[in-house]
């Protein structure tokens, strides 16, 4: 059984009940205020790099986001701002991830961290959907909901769109569905960047992965944050050329 299937097995039990047990509480932006001031920079900005315009990146995903089981310094999105500080770029990133979250929460929460301005989106949603067996479809509107809610505030705002995998037991049909939702969301969009597989080459590795066998350790999130970098950093270069309003 290859490492990411027997990944996506795990999966469903681990998330699911990570998924219950999430006090919903959390959902809105001031519950994770933490997350985005937790990280320091990975070595002192060249004082010399004064150019370029401020970009906020918003990072709205589930557990994976939230950094569940590791230090909030250790999660991704705090590592983003760590990459970013280390180029000496005026760069801020919030995180707005929270355990359990699924699509439809995303889509209520997003008009409220949407309260400051963004210029890219990571939109790292849609586990936590498969987990639960909703209809793709379902799935496809809310991440569509989310994308036009975002480019209607915010026009010239860019969006990473994270994709994630679900099992085969919960059939090959149901998973070919959810796995084809995140490159359509993509394809309809031309400020939408797609990461087809945001645990790719981590997902069942017992080294970059807790010993639940489901979420990222802390060298699995300088994986996740170094694939979501690679797609970033050419959108904050962009960013950062531009003229301020």
């Amino acid at each position: 059984m290859s490492s990411v299937r027997l990944y996506l097995f795990l999966l469903v039990g681990v998330l699911g009940l990570v998924g219950c047990e999430q006090d919903r509480s959390t959902s809105s932006p001031a519950a994770s205020s933490d997350d985005t001031t937790a990280s320091a920079a990975a070595s002192a900005p060249d004082p010399a790099d004064t150019s370029g315009t401020e970009a906020r990146v918003l990072v709205l995903g589930n557990s994976i986001a939230a950094g569940a089981g590791v230090s909030p310094q250790e999660a991704f999105p705090a590592l983003l701002q760590r990459k970013a500080d280390s180029l000496g770029w005026d760069v801020q990133v919030q995180n707005a991830g929270v355990s359990g979250e699924t699509t439809a929460g995303g889509l209520e929460r997003i008009g409220w961290v949407l309260q400051d301005s963004v210029d890219v989106l990571v939109l790292e949603l849609g586990g936590n959907d498969g987990l639960r067996g909703i209809d793709p479809g379902v799935t496809r509107k809310n991440l569509r909901g989310i994308i036009d809610t975002t480019l209607s505030t915010y026009p010239e705002a860019h969006v990473l769109l994270a994709g994630m995998q679900v099992p085969p037991n919960l059939g090959q049909g149901y998973a070919r569905q959810f796995r084809q939702v995140y490159p359509t969301v993509a394809e309809a969009y031309g400020r939408v960047t797609l990461i087809p597989f945001i645990l790719n080459d981590i997902a069942g590795s017992d080294s970059l992965m807790q010993d639940d066998g489901i979420h990222p350790a802390a060298a699995g999130h300088r994986l996740v944050a170094q694939t979501v970098w690679k797609k970033l950093r050419p959108l904050l270069e962009q960013i950062r050329t531009q003229e301020p309003a």
